[in-house]
Order: C-alpha cells, then structure tokens, then sequence
C-alpha cells in the first residue's frame, strides 16, 4: 500500500523537521511516472494538520529508493535544510540500514570500500575494486546480525553516500538484496521492493541543537517480521 496523509507514519515532527518512514513503493519526489510523491503527502499533511494556507514549504534532505523503506527527513525551513545539507556533506547524520541477502557473505563483520560509477542509462551503479576515471569511492561497515531461516540479516552503516551504494557494494561481495533483481537476486519480492530498510537515524537538530535518535520498524511481512 502506497503512502497517503492518512496513513503517514509520522516518527517525529517540530517546527523545523519531520521525519516518515516511507513504504516500499513511495518516491521521494516526483519524476516520469507522475506517481504523488511522498514530499506532495508530507506537504498535505502539514497544510491540513497546521491549517497552512498557501503553499507549504517542504526541503527534500535525502532520498531513498524507491523499492527501499526506511526514514526519511524534510525539511520544515530554508533554515533547517541549508543546515541539514551541509551536515550531510560533513557526514554529522548517522544513517544504519537494515538489509536481508541470501548468501552469507565471507566475513560476519567487515569494512567495503569500491568505486562505484553511475550509468544513467538504466539506472545503476558499477563497483570497480581500484580507482576507475568517473567513478566515486564508496565505503560501507556491515555486520550480520541475525541468522533467518533461508536468509541473513546485516546491519550497514554508510560512511558516504553514492548512487545504490549498498545494493551495489552488497553485490559485489556475492550478497545481493533479497528481491533486488537489478543487483542479482534470483526473484523478486512480492510487494516488488527489495529487503533495505532505513532502520536508525541520529543527528544534532539543526536549529535546536537537541540530539534526535529515531528507529523506524521494518514492512509488516514475514521474513522482516522474522528479523525481530
């Protein structure tokens, strides 16, 4: 199910920020397919909730993909975002994934580093193991962390943030998505997402300077209600 203003899971909200946990399927902002984007849903509810009239304003801080669920944070100010992007660019938000792959990879715990360079084309990013002309260093730390019954759940924290950076780096070691059939895995998930969620998030308040920590749950859907 698609998100709409009604059923928007909400996981925090003040005068500058809030943050959803977006569903398999929402796209972040709009693009050829004409679909409501998830930053339209989010600008609906804050009209309706707030009583705004006019236009809202909305600042799109990152994004994710769109067979991917997880935490995502707009941006309720110019002020907020101008300072949001730049603590992105300085690496002062802490972002932990959730990713549920087939194959076990080698080591239990290890560090990734590619270059993954982006082909426009069809919309995905090729790992080189050396410095490649055009292509962008990308490094990752993972973990397993649960063993399911026909599959392994990691925990990944990003340390920079490339174009299907985790789908691709997973990939490389022989340990696609589960239902990431860009990337390899065998067959697709029923919902048509793939099993990365954006499970933790946590960052200075750009205004407030409070320290915001957020966990998300994961899709309602048997091999992610496993993982808990």
């Amino acid at each position: 199910m698609k998100s709409t203003k009604d059923n928007l899971q909400v996981l925090h909200e003040d005068n500058h920020i809030i943050i959803v946990n977006k569903r398999v399927g929402d796209i972040i902002q709009g693009d050829k397919t004409g679909d409501t984007p998830l930053s339209e849903i989010v600008k609906q509810y804050v009209a309706i909730k707030y009583q705004k009239k006019g236009n809202v304003f909305l600042g799109v801080v990152h994004r994710l993909d769109r067979p991917t669920s997880g935490i995502v944070i707009f941006a309720r100010t110019s002020k907020a975002l101008e300072r949001l992007n730049k603590m992105l660019r300085d690496k002062e938000i802490k972002k932990t994934y959730w990713a549920i792959v087939k194959n076990k990879p080698e080591k239990e715990k290890d560090t990734l580093i590619h270059y993954l360079k982006k082909n426009p084309k069809n919309n995905k990013s090729t790992t080189f193991p050396n410095p490649t002309p055009e292509a962008k260093k990308a490094i990752l730390h993972y973990q397993l962390i649960k063993t399911l019954d026909n599959y392994f759940l990691l925990k990944v924290d990003l340390e920079t943030g490339r174009h299907h950076q985790i789908r691709a780096q997973l990939a490389a070691i022989k340990s696609p998505i589960k239902g990431d059939l860009k990337y390899g895995a065998k067959r697709s998930n029923p919902d048509g997402g793939i099993s990365l969620h954006a499970k933790a998030i946590a960052f200075t308040h750009p205004v407030s300077k409070e320290l915001i920590s957020i966990v998300s749950e994961t899709p309602n859907e048997p091999v992610w209600n496993s993982c808990t």
